[in-house]
């Protein structure tokens, strides 16, 4: 069961079913949850919930956890402050199916940033699963429609999307440079609180704006899932997942967020599937394959899981 509960692979489809979920909510509880306030509690929770993990391991690593600050203060800016906020944000003016679709280019955005970066090449077998998988996830968001693709048109909302898959893949990127000897609690809970101050001042002026939180049943029931589910055990999954395998096969679990979006669809809804859904789903899965086929190199700076490197 151990063992099971650390595959890389496993943590990363947890990671985007956690957030699946997270997209459809944000979507849905628009009106009563501004992006910035649902974004500055969603990780005020996670924070709550990461402390007591972390307090333990402050005294001793705090040294290494110093050293590392440039890293620590670009992950908190991007991977806490910039990507759901900015997801949020975008969720007010595009659909769901837009905002969806451009996510996906998360896994590809990371894979030039890679490169462009580090110099990072894929195999042309892996090339050929980021492909498959991408045309998956294309298939699931348009229906099966070139029609309904090429429909399609960028909005403030879509640019929105575009600078949070943007500050992902940055993120994702930069995991390479995390301080080393960090317990993966204390790390998550120092790039918490640095996303958390970095978020401040958009969220007193969106207040300034007039724009608070109406409290209801179905707004702290978002506030406590994205908190507590897409935020602390969201990252946690992904954080480790990416450690073990790298970050460019680590971002292809994005293109699961489609599949997760038409299955929740489905048992939530009531939508009924159809062919194109099994098409997708297929060829996401297909491409996931293809990339997971060699033996996977650990390429994110890891992230431990007990002892373990991340």
């Amino acid at each position: 069961m151990k063992r099971l509960l650390t595959n890389p692979y496993l943590l990363l489809t947890l990671a985007s079913l956690f957030w699946s979920g997270n997209m459809v909510m944000g979507r849905g509880l628009r009106g009563d949850l501004p992006p910035v306030g649902l974004a500055f509690w969603r990780w005020t929770i996670a924070f709550l919930l990461v402390l007591p993990l972390a307090l333990p391991h402050l005294r001793k690593q705090w040294p290494a956890l110093r050293a590392g600050w440039r890293p620590l203060l670009l992950l908190g800016v991007l991977g806490v402050g910039c990507y759901n906020t900015f997801s949020y944000i975008a969720l007010q003016y595009t659909t769901a199916t837009s905002a969806i679709l451009l996510n996906s280019f998360i896994p590809v955005a990371t894979i030039a940033l890679a490169f462009l970066l580090f110099g990072k090449r894929l195999s042309r077998q892996e090339a050929l699963g980021v492909i498959v998988s991408l045309a998956g996830a294309l298939t699931l968001v348009v229906q099966g429609s070139l029609d309904r693709l090429l429909a399609l048109s960028l909005n403030v909302g879509d640019l929105w999307m575009l600078a949070a898959v943007l500050s992902w893949g940055l993120y994702t990127v930069g995991l390479q440079w995390r301080p080393q000897g960090v317990h993966p609690m204390l790390l998550l809970a120092a790039c918490i609180a640095v996303g958390l101050v970095a978020q401040v001042p958009a969220y007193a002026w969106e207040v300034a704006e007039g724009r608070s939180i109406v409290l209801n049943v179905q707004s702290v029931g978002g506030i406590l899932y994205a908190g507590v589910v897409a935020a602390f055990l969201g990252f946690l999954c992904y954080n480790a997942g990416v450690a073990a395998i790298g970050p460019a096969r680590g971002s292809l679990f994005i293109h699961l967020m489609p599949v997760f979006g038409t299955i929740l669809s489905a048992l939530l809804l009531g939508e009924r599937p159809h062919l194109y859904h099994l098409a997708g789903i297929a060829l996401v899965f297909a491409g996931i394959a293809l990339t997971m086929r060699r033996p996977a190199v650990p390429g994110g700076v890891p992230l431990p899981a007990g002892e373990s490197r991340p």
